[in-house]
């Protein structure tokens, strides 16, 4: 597929991807350049009708990734996208937001490729050999015992080949077009994606978690891992996925469930020097 590339940076391109009637995607604010498509969708969700509108950028300058990493990310090969929403969610319930988001990438990675991807505790979306396709970002708000809003945001490696990649990414990531054999419509992917994010916080929001779901696409089960939480460093065997969405780690001395905020890092052992 060759597209232009001034038909790649057309707004009104990347608003095909927009479903008018959608909560989430109802609208796609396309920027060629932007410092952090999360740090647009908190301003947004200030503005009149913002909720749920996609901003999406070509290129982001300071985009970043979880513990303040950065997101590497080169022009015209990827899909950057945030989305804010207030939620109708307890603050319990909070963690709901970033499975079903990474459920909802991975089913729309799936129907772009015709293979299957899982989720790599606690939200990076992986070949089924552990190259890592994307990432999520989300950042949330509380107001006592309700989640107020969130912002999620979602790096989707589409078009950028490993063979395009750094030596030092090449060796633990993939991308759609990789595992297709083929370059993508980024559009197109876009509007898969929010399609799937929409339904997902949707199903949230009716009361249903995404637990059995996201346990079922964990890639980590059963592999030795080294996760770096706080000043701990733990060692053992992913064992599922507790009821509040932490990682249970089966340890030398029993069962640990490790929680999404306490963790640094996560890698299998065997990648630790």
């Amino acid at each position: 597929m060759t597209i232009s590339r001034r038909a790649e940076l057309s707004p009104g391109r990347w608003s095909r991807a927009a479903a008018p009637g959608r909560r989430v995607g109802h609208a796609v604010e396309f920027h060629p350049t932007i410092g952090s498509t999360n740090d647009r969708a908190h301003a947004v969700l200030r503005e009149s009708g913002g909720e749920g509108r996609a901003i999406v950028a070509d290129l982001q300058t300071q985009g970043r990734g979880r513990r303040g990493r950065s997101w590497l990310s080169p022009a015209a090969s990827n899909l950057m996208v945030s989305v804010g929403i207030r939620c109708r969610l307890s603050s319990r319930d909070a963690w709901w937001i970033g499975a079903a988001a990474a459920l909802a990438v991975s089913s729309a990675a799936a129907s772009a490729t015709a293979a299957p991807f899982l989720i790599r505790w606690p939200n990076d979306v992986v070949t089924g050999e552990g190259h890592k396709v994307a990432g999520l970002l989300i950042e949330t708000a509380l107001d006592g015992a309700r989640l107020r809003e969130a912002v999620i945001g979602i790096g989707l490696n589409v078009n950028w080949s490993r063979a395009a990649m750094p030596p030092g990414i090449a060796g633990r990531a993939s991308s759609l077009c990789d595992v297709r054999g083929a370059t993508l419509d980024r559009v197109e992917v876009l509007g898969a994606l929010l399609q799937a994010l929409d339904e997902e916080i949707g199903r949230c929001e009716k009361g249903e978690s995404p637990l059995p779901r996201y346990r079922e696409r964990q890639w980590l089960d059963g592999r030795l891992v080294r996760i770096e939480a706080g000043d701990q460093i733990l060692e053992g065997t992913a064992s599922g996925i507790g009821p509040e969405g932490g990682l249970l780690l089966r340890m030398h001395d029993g069962l640990r469930e490790v929680g999404i905020g306490e963790v640094v890092r996560v890698a299998e052992r065997s990648w630790i020097p």
